[in-house]
């Protein structure tokens, strides 16, 4: 990689044309932006401002936990955490004893009034620390209209980021013949495509929401995948251990189908990982697997491109990106889980990816100071993470074992 214009002293030997053939071979990932990739296939949004997001709302299932005193077969004070949520009305199942209860009243934040063994299993005591489920509500006939109860709407908003890439070729470059590959113009181009598309695939992933200056203009960036989830689904981070089995990596991917993201289809992630990653996956497919080889066999090995739990499906993509720093570094042991469902990217109106040139033929912008021609890539979008608690992020994924 070089930084400033392409000029003809940094031309690789024999890259210029000469009276003998040769041959280059062009050192870049393939496909190194998949995840930006597949939002091409997502419904298009439009972002008004480069402040965007969208209001969330979440199902609630109140429930309450006894004090550590725990309740007496008597008692219809019950003292518990918390009755966020709970109204008279609503009907409670103790965990341990399997009881009816009934709530008649909420006294304060922490005690309600309840009718005991609303039910055919009669009161018990409740021990310390016992959940409360709610299991519906009942009451009786010529009843007053009992309390309305509300889901606030969590407002989930993301900033605009900018993303800007220039390539550049020396006046003399660009009349330079080349023996291997496309011109020196169109190599440039293809490379600043290959860097912008980069660049955003980045963002999608580690990308934090900022908002500030710089060089007394505004600034801001958006948060991506990874930081939404650490956000708003802290539960969904695994750091794996010095060796992971099976066991553990489904126990570490099962909360990602707690949400049923949609209804008309199975439930299906992507999961994007490094190669380090990729190969614990398979050794611990392998080492908890049987497997035999066959008289006449020509081919030997395992590659595994899906995989599943007992509630959902897994498409696992290597990300060229995750492997960039080597297969030590901590994104090449990492694991990311995507529902695409609940994924998207918004641009701002007229702000999908640009490309203005400058010196080149055909009416564009012409910079008098310059020997060379060019252009600039601009692409102004916010990344979309509806409902993190469908995605995952696994750490450090080192070895595989059996179990």
């Amino acid at each position: 990689m070089a930084v400033g214009a392409f000029n003809t002293a940094v031309i690789p030997q024999d890259l210029a044309k000469k009276s003998f053939q040769a041959m280059i071979t062009r050192l870049m990932p393939n496909g190194d932006a998949p995840l930006f990739g597949l939002t091409a296939l997502l419904k298009e949004e439009t972002a008004y401002q480069i402040e965007h997001g969208f209001f969330s709302k979440t199902m609630l299932f109140p429930q309450m936990t006894l004090s550590a005193a725990g309740q007496a077969a008597a008692d219809n004070i019950f003292t518990v955490l918390s009755t966020a949520n709970v109204i008279p009305g609503m009907m409670f199942r103790a965990d341990t004893t399997n009881e009816n209860i009934l709530i008649v009243a909420v006294i304060s934040p922490t005690q309600v009034s309840v009718q005991r063994a609303v039910g055919t299993i009669s009161a018990q005591a409740i021990g310390a620390s016992v959940n409360l489920w709610m299991v519906g509500n009942a009451y009786e006939e010529a009843s007053l209209r009992p309390q309305s109860v509300l889901i606030i709407p969590e407002r989930i908003v993301n900033y605009t980021q900018i993303f800007r890439n220039t390539w550049t070729v020396s006046d003399t470059a660009r009349a330079t013949m080349l023996i291997a590959g496309d011109t020196a113009v169109a190599e440039s181009r293809t490379d600043c495509a290959a860097f912008h598309a980069a660049d955003i695939e980045k963002a999608l992933f580690f990308g934090q929401k900022f908002l500030g200056a710089r060089n007394n203009q505004p600034f801001h960036t958006m948060d991506g995948l990874i930081n939404a989830v650490t956000q708003r689904a802290p539960g969904n981070i695994t750091t794996a251990g010095a060796t992971t089995n099976w066991t553990q990596l489904q126990a570490a991917l099962d909360p990602l189908f707690n949400q049923v993201t949609d209804p008309k289809g199975k439930p299906e992630r992507l999961l994007f990982v490094g190669g380090a990653a990729r190969n614990v996956l398979h050794s611990i497919f392998r080492l908890n697997s049987t497997y035999f080889i066959e008289d006449g066999q020509t081919t030997w090995g395992m590659q595994y491109d899906t995989f599943k739990i007992p509630r959902g499906r897994f498409t696992v993509i290597e990300h060229p990106l995750f492997n960039a720093y080597g297969q030590t570094s901590t994104w090449a042991k990492m694991a990311v889980g995507v529902d695409l469902n609940t994924f998207n990217t918004a641009y701002m109106t007229g702000r999908k990816t640009s490309n203005r040139e400058f010196n080149m033929n055909g009416g564009q912008a012409v910079d008098n100071g310059v020997d060379a021609v060019g252009g600039t890539l601009t692409s102004e979008l916010t990344c979309l993470v509806r409902n993190p608690q469908a995605d995952g992020v696994i750490y450090n994924l080192t070895a595989g074992a059996a179990g």
